[in-house]
């Protein structure tokens, strides 16, 4: 017996990140097209030949992209909003300026680019596409067509992934000005999918990859139902293919009894999240479809159990026909660091037996399968395997009695503020004194060359602690008088110290290690080395105080805010233990950061930032499960941030989110100030604030910093207007989207003094 095995996908970025930095020399001008493409055939070439050779015995091809997939699968139906349409859409400028706008004064070109959103409930963001009413869908790119036949001709077995159109469309939103909502234009699309599928077949692919995600999210059943059979009842009719129709992040739930009847061939199921489902799907999916079992887990970088997951994949097969089952990852390994090779000598042995990459994620599947077939032809990967996970139970390295006991011990009092916002507002004006239309920023201000130069000499130990601690403040010192003299109100000090908001905390506690080269894809080019949660978390000692302190003396006159990363944010953009409930590790980061937010304001920081752009990102994907996230996510915030006295004020951030579900629990936080994501989202935010309300401070942002074209004054001063007519003044903030580690020092400078002009004149405007 033999079993099929393969990966949903590939991290794209390569092992050392060679398609970042391919692409931004594009961008910059310092590599041409033609060698984009050339440079991104080859990175593709070498990943299907690494699965290969760990033993895979199918690859996916088209899951590659130089910036998004959703982005891809838009353009290759061409949903171009209009105006990109007065740029090559040939080639890639239109895609990249979808992607992150483009500026260019001296041909009179400024376009921002689509909004961006988190993919599901992933650390990934999507571009949103927009679609205008009676969209034009036309194939306009065959992306996946060119890279399936790629694979072919390196003598691969491929499968074609594409984006289905039910979820391109459910991921789309009505481009402004038009009405018709996305999915009431799918009769328009399917055509084009059917033009695309068919050149497919004609390519000579079997199987093809219907990546349908939004079958794992709570649906209207009547409105989807149709949707699916609508769309796959057409795709059916092409002689020649079979589809896998594929879903991740959680359990289909109530959608697999429908889904089930679909015309496809073969339906995948996340066993790793959505185990839950697995009796009834055996229960219900027809038993002439294949069931592709999703066994390893896509989304972290614990070894698998393989004893407890082969039980899994035999029950499977003991309930289908020889040749129905499939073995593979739970989703694509995109949201996995590419390999463990380069952390040996960096990692110590025990850790390193833990852990599992996208390689080692691609073994576990071979292994799987083989085992399957027969164990003995794997029984030495098996026990060193059983002994990892046996190792990892065991270490004394992972449980520390006096952290636990700690969070056990802890009553209501320490999640509450010692007086209502109302009295706390009061009291910080007279001790800030700040203007109406306090600016601000987010924290972050550019990461120079030069200042990762001096990181990376500091860490090889070419530079000196004191050499390096002389040059950190001359950086801060410089950042502080510039943002004075442009007239900023409330000052940061910049974050030169930091690589990442969440790695440099990781750093300073207890419980994490660090990879050398565990990199996964934020957005675009941009990506995160998260760090790994392997224990119980506790802070040792005081993790910013000495650089908040020298920030402060640095300004005689005006407040820098203390910066900290929030215990949810921490928790979603590290890789965490599995052995415990998440609020437990959360309460334990809560913990620590409480100590520094407390450390902070006994060294006189009188306003203190703790961001929690993750919170709406960790919401599940189903509401029934909202309700128990919400009420521990809330909690640890507020035990983070309490510990201070009235006179102190609490900022939070946001960003790139859909607030209005979430909404309730961002004014249960009870921070004093929070500033939100708001340019790229068309104002969305302005429809939460109709509905919900929000008594505290706010600053929604007033432009996009993932884009380098600055802003104007005019855009700006329309954008805080139109807050103005939701947000009594003296509540209204005005500060950018996000923080500007990513953006270069020129665009940074001219957009902020943009918005210090648009406070500035608000003021005068409301004075008159």
């Amino acid at each position: 017996m033999s079993i099929k095995s393969t990966v949903l996908g590939f991290p794209r970025m390569g092992s050392d990140r060679q398609l970042k930095k391919l692409v931004e020399k594009f961008w910059a001008g310092k590599a041409t097209e033609q060698e984009l493409v050339e440079g991104s055939k080859q990175l593709r070439a070498d990943h299907w030949a690494l699965q290969k050779q760990y033993g895979l015995t199918e690859v996916p091809a088209g899951d590659f992209s130089y910036y998004d997939h959703v982005l891809d699968a838009a353009f290759a139906v061409g949903i171009i909003p209009e105006r990109y349409q007065q740029l090559d859409t040939a080639g890639t400028q239109a895609y990249f300026a979808m992607a992150r706008g483009l500026q260019n004064k001296s041909i009179g070109i400024d376009v921002p680019s689509l909004e961006m959103k988190k993919w599901f409930d992933t650390n990934y963001h999507f571009m949103v596409p927009e679609i205008a009413d009676n969209q034009k869908f036309v194939l306009h790119s065959t992306k996946v067509v060119d890279e399936y036949k790629e694979a072919r001709a390196l003598g691969y077995t491929a499968r074609p992934v594409v984006l289905g159109p039910v979820s391109l469309l459910a991921l789309s939103k009505t481009a402004k000005g038009s009405s018709t909502k996305p999915l009431e234009q799918l009769a328009s699309l399917v055509p084009v999918y059917v033009e695309l599928l068919s050149q497919l077949a004609a390519a000579g692919a079997e199987w093809v990859q219907m990546d349908e995600p939004v079958l794992a999210l709570d649906l209207d059943a009547a409105v989807y139902k149709a949707a699916f059979e609508q769309a796959y009842s057409e795709f059916a009719k092409i002689d020649g293919l079979k589809y896998l129709l594929t879903s991740y992040f959680n359990r289909l739930g109530e959608n697999l009894a429908w889904a089930a009847t679909l015309p496809v061939h073969g339906i995948h199921l996340d066993l790793v999240r959505g185990s839950a489902d697995l009796d009834t799907a055996l229960a219900t999916i027809p038993e002439d479809k294949i069931i592709s079992a999703g066994l390893i887990n896509g989304r972290n970088i614990w070894k698998a159990n393989l004893g407890e997951q082969l039980a899994v994949l035999n029950k499977v097969i003991s309930a289908r026909a020889p040749g129905r089952v499939w073995v593979s990852s739970s989703c694509s390994l995109l949201h996995s660091p590419h390999s463990l090779q380069p952390e040996v000598g960096h990692l110590d042995e025990e850790t390193l037996g833990w852990l599992s990459f996208a390689e080692e994620k691609v073994e576990e599947v071979a292994t799987l399968a083989a085992a399957a077939a027969d164990p003995t032809t794997v029984q030495a990967k098996l026990q060193v395997n059983a002994a990892n996970v046996a190792s990892r139970k065991s270490s004394e390295r992972i449980t520390r009695p006096a952290v636990q006991q700690r969070l056990a011990a802890l009553d209501r009092s320490f999640y509450t503020r010692k007086a209502p916002f109302t009295e706390r507002q009061t009291l910080q004006r007279a001790a800030l004194k700040l203007p109406l239309f306090p600016t601000t920023t987010i924290g972050s201000f550019p990461q120079t060359a030069e200042v990762r130069k001096a990181r990376a000499q500091f860490r090889k130990g070419a530079l000196a602690e004191a050499e390096y601690t002389e040059y950190l403040e001359a950086e801060t010192r410089k950042c502080i008088e510039w943002q004075d003299q442009i007239g900023l109100d409330v000052l940061v000090h910049g974050e030169f110290e930091r690589t990442d908001m969440v790695e440099f905390f990781g750093e300073n506690l207890e419980g994490f290690v660090f990879t050398k080269k565990g990199w996964v894809q934020s957005y675009g080019s941009r990506c995160v080395k998260p760090p790994v949660i392997f224990g119980d978390v506790s802070r040792p000692k005081a993790m910013t105080v000495d650089v908040a302190k020298f920030a402060q003396s640095c300004s005689a006159n005006k407040p820098v805010k203390g910066m900290l990363t929030g215990p949810v944010t921490i928790l979603k953009w590290s890789f965490v233990r599995d052995d415990q409930p998440l609020s437990q590790t959360a309460g334990q980061i809560a913990l620590a950061i409480r100590d520094e937010v407390v450390d902070l304001e006994a060294a006189g920081i009188k306003v203190i930032q703790v961001d929690e752009p993750a919170i709406r990102e960790g919401l599940p994907l189903r509401k029934a499960d909202y309700a128990a996230y919400l009420e521990w996510s809330v909690d640890v915030f507020r035990l983070a941030t309490t510990g201070v006295s009235n006179q102190t004020q609490i900022h939070t951030h946001f960003c790139y989110s859909d607030f209005n579900e979430i909404f309730t629990a961002i004014q249960n936080l009870d921070a004093d100030v929070i500033t939100i994501e708001n340019s790229k989202s068309d104002l969305k935010l302005l429809g939460a604030l109709e509905t919900h309300g929000y008594a505290a401070e706010i600053g929604p942002g007033l432009y996009d910093i993932h884009s380098p074209r600055v802003p104007s004054v005019e855009e700006m001063t329309a954008r805080f207007a139109a807050l103005q007519k939701y947000i009594p003044a003296e509540n209204l903030w005005a500060n950018p989207d996000c923080g500007l580690k990513t953006r270069g020092w020129p665009e940074v400078k001219e957009s902020l003094e943009n918005l210090v002009a648009v406070a500035v004149n608000a003021r005068r405007q409301h004075q008159a």
